[in-house]
This record gives structure tokens, sequence and C-alpha cells, in this order.
């Protein structure tokens, strides 16, 4: 049965049927869309509380109503793990809260993170009914979809996905990010002998030293990582493959086939004047810090600078992350130095509207082309010029083009880049066959994300050079059904 075919037999079960009798369509779209309650922003921008507070029982089964159980779900489309939306959402309307867990758990390793992170209103949201054809607010997918995870986690009664008898296939995944975590459950769903190796301490990739606590809490993702250690999925931390041990180490232990979801760990800088003063770190560096080694606390002898005027260079959602997590180290002035308008930021609108309730001050239009240091080498000004925006770029934006004769000098203590990563080159460095990109980043076949290493597929920021978390689980997801199918033969 195809995929389609599956579709319209589950929206032909007599649960669906009843529960689209029960209201009108015309009802249905008559519904406002929930809100998400929020902590106050005075209180949160100085502390770790979680800025999104979740969805009550009674807002998910409301926000539920509005879904029509479209005959041809069109959410499912924008969703780079194609979970069954509209399912998951009629489970939730009839107050079936842990099989709406289940239904994502089908196919995202992941659903209390996406929920908070992924970029809904970009992805299924976009593709949903409402948006596309009514042009209201679509179905809040994303906050149903962390409701039905949450409540799942909150009860204790936490669904294990069945797995496939053993193959007895042994399968390395480097790295722990969203790409290798969910290729990972993906491959042990099918019954494959899969162990993650990760560099760092912790588990968890750019989900832990990536995003702050206030936006995505690290027990929820370790909740969700306990899952896959129950279906069978081994982890090794302090692990750099490449260094600890090779591809060929790995392959003379048994491993014979590899997934690389070694993420883009790698920082861009400007190259401009002054950029190697004390108090200029990369957004990377600054987080990591602060979220995996816990700087921002006093027992803990990790350094950070806790600057007073920050500035933090950037406009993505990284970005967004270090500025409120200066203000959360105590910055007097938390400044976002963008050098195109708020229109063309990449970071999601809701990060942009929280930042702005907590108090960052955005510098739009502006680009800093020098720093300027103390006797002692620590930074305390940028000189910042001001731009406009110019003729489109090849990214569809317009680009933003030098005010002449507007520089000025702006105080700051502490200026944070973010602007962009690279691959991680531990990988490529060690295996000379390895075929990359002028960006560094890994070649890859676009159907089955199979490098030029035979068994050896990528996928996540290695193979994009830099993307969002759900496009990274998509990756991982689709190298897993190449993979097997390339292992069982069927290729």
């Amino acid at each position: 049965m195809d995929k389609q075919d599956m579709l319209k037999q589950e929206r032909d079960a007599a649960w669906r049927k009843e529960l689209r009798g029960e209201i009108k369509n015309k009802e249905r779209t008559g519904f406002e869309r929930v809100k998400m309650p929020e902590a106050d922003p005075i209180e949160r921008s100085h502390s770790y509380v979680e800025v999104n507070s979740g969805l009550s029982a009674e807002e998910a089964v409301l926000e539920a109503k509005r879904c029509l159980d479209c005959a041809n779900p069109t959410c499912i489309q924008g969703c780079p793990v194609e979970i069954n939306i509209p399912k998951f959402i009629k489970n939730i309307e009839r107050g079936e809260f842990l099989e709406s867990a289940k239904v994502l758990k089908e196919t995202s390793a992941l659903p209390a993170v996406c929920g908070r992170v992924c970029p809904q209103e970009k992805q299924c949201e976009a593709t949903c009914f409402y948006t596309q054809k009514l042009k209201k607010p679509a179905v809040a997918i994303g906050y149903l979809e962390r409701f039905a995870a949450d409540y799942e986690r909150e009860s204790g009664n936490i669904s294990v996905p069945e797995v496939a008898e053993s193959k007895n296939i042994k399968i390395a995944c480097i790295g722990s990010g969203p790409a290798g975590l969910s290729f990972s459950g993906d491959m042990a769903k099918l019954g494959y002998d899969v162990t993650v190796f990760e560099a760092l301490h912790q588990i968890g990739g750019v989900l832990k030293y990536g995003i702050p606590e206030f936006r995505l809490p690290n027990e929820v993702v370790d909740v969700e990582i306990e899952n896959l250690k129950k279906m069978g999925v081994k982890f090794e931390t302090n692990f750099i493959v490449g260094k600890t041990a090779t591809v060929e180490d790995l392959k003379e232990e048994g491993f014979e086939a590899f997934f690389v979801g070694s993420g883009a760990g790698l920082p861009r800088f400007m190259g401009i004047p002054g950029e190697n003063l004390v108090g200029i770190l990369s957004s990377n560096e600054y987080l990591t810090r602060v979220n995996l080694m816990e700087a921002n606390k006093t027992e803990t002898d990790t350094p950070i600078l806790k600057g007073k005027r920050v500035a933090v260079i950037g406009g993505g959602n990284t970005a967004m992350d270090s500025v409120r997590t200066a203000l959360r180290l105590g910055a007097e002035k938390a400044m976002i130095i963008y050098r195109r308008s708020e229109e063309e930021m990449p970071a999601r609108v809701e990060e942009i509207k929280h930042a702005k309730e907590e108090g960052v001050e955005f510098l739009n239009l502006q680009n800093p082309i020098e720093y300027i240091g103390d006797s002692k080498g620590y930074v305390r000004q940028a000189r910042v010029q001001r731009m406009e925006l110019g003729e489109p770029d090849s990214s569809g934006r317009r680009r933003p083009v030098p005010v002449v004769g507007s520089e000025y000098l702006l105080d700051v203590d502490t200026v944070v880049v973010s602007v962009g990563v690279s691959p991680n080159p531990l990988i490529p460095q060690s295996l000379p066959d390895l075929k990359t990109t002028d960006w560094s980043t890994l070649v890859v076949d676009d159907e089955s994300l199979q490098t030029s290493v035979p068994l050896m597929f990528a996928g996540g920021d290695i193979v994009r050079g830099g993307a969002t978390v759900i496009l990274a689980m998509g990756d991982g997801r689709k190298a897993a059904k190449a993979m097997d199918a390339e292992l069982s033969g069927a290729l």
C-alpha cells in the first residue's frame, strides 16, 4: 500500500469520520487560533525559565478542533520528516493524548524538540489549508506537537517505538545532533545495531550546545535521547572519529556502514580590523560555554565575559539566542547589529518578538567595519557603518550597500559574531577519498545522500552548511531509508 492509500485508509477510520461529523467546517474555521502562554518578559530576561509555557489540555483540544482533517493534507508535504499531522491532531481532539504522541514517534525521533524549535510557520503551517486557501492563521501544528510530546513525558507513560528483529549489522553514526539522532532512531526501528559517536561530553549536538534552555530545556532533549537508548541505540561520548579512532579502525571493529552528521561547528568571522581583540568571540563558543559548560553559574569553573555592553553581529536564530543569553548574563545593553532590515532577518518571527520584549536593541541596516581596543587588548568600541538596501542578490534579498560618510563609534565591551558556520573539517581530513564542495560541505547524491565513499552517507549541516533542526532530521530519515535499501541489496 502506498503512502496516499494509507493516509486515505486512516482518514476513513470510524473515529475520524465521527469527529468530522461532530462540528461543521464553517464552525471549525470560525474558531480563533490559540495563543501560546509566555513567561513575563521582565522576569524571564534574567532567568533560564522556558519562555513558552505550553498549552493546557483544554487549549490543545480547542485548537485541534480547527483542523479540517483534509482529504489532501498538504501540511504533511511541508514537513521534512512527514509526520501524519491530521492523525496526531485528531487524536488530541478526541482526548487520546498518549495515542497522539505515538503517532508523532512513527516518523519523528524528537517530537518535543521539534514542537519547540522548528520553523513551522515556514513549513507545515505554511502549507496548511487555512494559510493556502482561507488566508487565515494556520492550525497551530507546532504548539500541538509540543503539547502531545510534553503530555506523554509528564504522564510518565512514555511509549517506545517497536523495533524489528536484529539484523546483526553494525552501523556507526558520527555526531549526535538532530540528523544523527533521527538517522539512529530509524535504523534502530529497522533492526540495525547502531552506535552513535559524539565528540563532546554530552549527547545532543547543537540541541545541547547551541540552543539555550529558555528555548529548549535540556531535560526535554534527554528524555528523547533516553527513548532512543530504550530502542537499542548505543552512545559513546568524548569520541572524535578521525582522532580517537579512524573510520578504518571502526571497520575493523565490525562497523559496515556509516552516517556522518557531525554538523557545522567551525565559526566564521568577518575578517575586519581588530577582530582578534579580547572580548570578541564566536556565537558557537559563547553559547557552548553557557549551554554546555554552565558558565552562567557561579559554582562552575568555565570562564565567560559577562559584558555590560554586548553587541551580537547577525540576524539568525543563533544571533537571537546569543543576545538573549547576554541579557541573562547581566548585560545592561544587549544589541543586535544586522546589515539588512528586520524584514530580511532569517530568525524566526517569534524569536525576534521575544528578544524585543526582553529589551534587546536592534541596530538594523548597520554593520561593524572595525573594532577598537584599549591598551590591554580588550575591545572597547566598534566602528559601525550604516547601510541601505540595493538590488537583490543571489539569495533574492536586497543587497546591503554602505552609506558613504555614515560611520560612527559604538561603545562595546563584548562582541559575539554570529554570521554563519562552516562544517566540521575532521571527517574530510581523515578520509582523502571523501569529496567536498568549495564550501567544505560533503558532496552527496541528492536522492540517497550517499557520499563518494561506499556505504558512507551524510546529512544535516555538514551537507547543508547550516540549516534547521527539522531539515537535518529529514536528512537523517532519508539517509536511513537509502542505507537500508543498499544494505538489503534492493538497489
